[in-house]
């Protein structure tokens, strides 16, 4: 999911996949939905990826998990 677009992006990837390709690719999908910052970050499982290098399968992501891609700048509250 990409937050900012508040909208489901599949992205196909094998275990092989770093943290960075996968956001790269969710936020180049996303862009015709909504107009999105460059500085993203990552979450799995509620928890914020740190590593970008970090592979699919060393994270522990399985088939059809969820993954959050967010600003990683904070939003003002109104």
């Amino acid at each position: 999911m990409v937050l900012d677009a508040w909208d489901h992006v599949s992205v196909q990837v094998g275990p092989d996949t770093t943290v960075a390709e996968l956001k790269r690719e969710a936020v180049a999908r996303a862009r015709g939905i909504a107009p999105l910052r460059d500085d993203c970050e990552v979450k799995f499982r509620g928890a914020l990826v740190l590593d970008e290098q970090t592979t699919m399968a060393a994270l522990g992501v399985g088939p059809n998990a969820a993954l959050i891609v967010l600003s990683a700048r904070r939003r003002p509250v109104k």
